[in-house]
């Protein structure tokens, strides 16, 4: 049978081939009596054979190599499989995060023209409403019940035999997916992922972290582990809304993690947050986990620190550095953060994201808001010094194909190949690990000199009523006036106007006495920063330096 090296989905079929029984995927169905939640399970073999007969019923259906579906269903064993069928015959699936709301929603799958949706009925049923927004799309399959609307279901695709169907042949530059950006720092973009990306995530990830087959994952975040059954690890997925990881109940972590001997785990810093504080309160040990991955924002040392205690003796957790345009790039573990960078950290120096993987180059330039068409306009900064990130590797994708404009913002061509923009500033140090300061919009630039978000936030970090804190400018760029806005721990929120007061002046008073906080006057209290849907932990500082011009204006504040 024809494979294809270039297809991640070839590893699926490896893997069912060597552990045909071993469990690919189990999702929670319901909660027995005694508590003990009840799975479906779906073993290599079967997601295997799954996901041949969803690829030659969906080209029955008539759709083509290089087919646009936008994928519109629930994490589960569904989701998986349809995933592999559509890479299997070569339909780039479009992936967007229903987190990121319904406006945002349906103007990125209008910025895509699919030429078709697998969805659940919700979806399908809003995409017959606005059908006009979507008029290539005449190949529909519904996931679940179908209503009024016409086209087949999955399981009719399933009812037919995959005979004669073969993998599609591909080449590593061949379009795979159009995943969308978080839109945190701006409008979503649809980032165009290559099956040789996937491909090399999957390298990359496997060796980096020593991943072998046998390992069973929990995802707190699905597309983490989408292709954790290429590498012959078993996924548990939790009971939890994927789109609100900090609100999680964190029984329906632990649980599963104790039911299933699970050994490794993704979640936001906000997931581990929450399920760390429950465990250090209830101590909750969890020795099976060794190995736990967090990303999407610089992850707390308290986090880090709690989820060590609960974790296997010899297990470390890992917070791997990237964005949506490129995945993996650096990674630092726990237990180096905590000797070692964390106490530099809590002094202003930035966030260390670690060392970078193997095939990933990098490159710290001068700062710079204008796009740069090639490497030759760029100017590398010394190291130490805080500039620009940028970074080329088989991981990076090559263009969005969405909002296109934004590919000159964030591609620089050098020769035959490109390097992609990070939008991250900060510096290498003398290990060449990336020190990450904060994003380049977040910068403030005030008359005497530009202040970075992350290393003034320690500061006021340090403070033990600070559970997290924002810094933003109000005001042009070049003369900006630096505000930091805090969010307190809800243990250490004021209850009155002197107990208020009372904080501000000690925060004043901190800021005050370090040199990289000396000139920020003003400090808000902010009830709960805005955040990111799908972390819980980006803060959107394009959202609080407005609201913090008009909290200034309002006590006629002048600085």
């Amino acid at each position: 049978m024809p494979t294809s090296t270039n297809n991640v989905a070839s590893r699926l079929a490896a893997t069912a081939r060597t552990d045909p029984h071993g469990l690919a995927i189990a999702e929670p169905l319901k909660r027995r009596q005694e508590g003990v939640y009840q799975y479906r399970r779906c073993s290599f073999a079967e997601l295997q054979e799954d996901s041949d007969r969803l690829a030659a019923g969906l080209l029955r259906l008539g759709l083509q190599p290089g087919d646009r579906m936008a994928l519109m269903v629930r994490p589960g064993i569904d989701f998986v499989s349809l995933v592999f069928a559509m890479l299997k015959a070569r339909i780039v699936m479009v992936l967007i995060d229903p987190g990121l709301g319904r406006r945002n929603l349906i103007a990125c799958l209008q910025a895509v023209n699919p030429d078709g949706f697998v969805a659940i009925p919700l979806a399908q049923a809003i995409r017959t409403v606005l059908r006009r927004r979507f008029p290539r799309a005449r190949t529909n399959v519904t996931v679940g019940r179908r209503w009024f609307w016409g086209g087949a279901t999955i399981a009719q695709l399933r009812s037919q035999a995959a005979s004669g169907f073969h993998i599609a042949e591909t080449q590593a530059a061949d379009p795979a997916a159009i995943i969308f950006t978080s839109g945190s720092t701006g409008p979503p973009k649809g980032v165009l992922y290559e099956h040789g990306t996937f491909v090399a995530q999957v390298e990359h990830l496997q060796q980096h972290y020593g991943i072998q087959p046998g390992d069973i994952d929990l995802p707190g975040f699905p597309l983490f582990a989408l292709f954790n059954s290429a590498m012959g690890v078993s996924t548990i997925l939790p009971e939890m809304d994927f789109t609100q990881p900090a609100n999680v109940d964190p029984q329906n972590i632990i649980d599963p993690v104790v039911q299933w001997n699970v050994t490794q785990s993704f979640g936001s810093p906000t997931l581990w947050n929450t399920v760390g504080r429950h465990c250090e309160t209830a101590q909750v040990k969890l020795p099976t986990l060794k190995r736990i991955f967090s990303a999407g924002a610089p992850v707390p040392p308290h986090v880090l620190a709690r989820m060590k205690q609960v974790i296997a003796a010899d297990g470390d957790i890992y917070t791997p550095y990237g964005a949506t345009e490129a995945l993996p790039v650096a990674s630092i573990s726990a237990s180096e953060v905590l000797s070692e960078t964390e106490t530099l950290s809590r002094q202003g120096a930035g966030t260390c994201v670690g060392k970078r993987f193997s095939g990933i180059q990098w490159r710290v330039i001068e700062i710079n808001d204008r796009p740069l068409a090639t490497l030759e306009e760029t100017v590398e900064v010394a190291p130490g010094q805080i500039g620009e990130l940028i970074v080329q590797g088989a991981v990076v994708t090559p263009c969005y194909v969405t909002r296109t404009d934004a590919n000159a913002d964030h591609k620089i061509t050098d020769g035959d190949g490109f390097w992609h923009r990070m939008g991250d500033v900060g510096y290498l140090d003398p290990q060449d690990r990336f020190w990450f300061c904060g994003r380049k919009g977040h910068r403030v630039i005030t008359r005497e000199r530009t202040l970075f978000t992350v290393p003034c936030e320690a500061i006021i970090n340090n403070h033990p009523a600070v559970y997290r804190s924002a810094l933003v400018g109000t005001g042009e760029a070049g003369n900006q006036r630096p505000v930091i806005v805090v969010e307190t721990w809800p243990e250490h929120r004021p209850s009155t106007p002197e107990e208020e007061d009372t904080l501000l002046a000690e925060l004043r008073q901190q800021a005050a006495t370090d040199s990289l906080t000396r000139d920020i006057a003003d400090i808000l209290l902010h009830p709960s920063l805005p955040v990111d849907i799908r972390h819980n932990a980006k803060i959107f500082r394009e959202k609080l330096a407005p609201w913090a011009a008009q909290q200034l204006a309002a006590t006629g504040s002048t600085g």
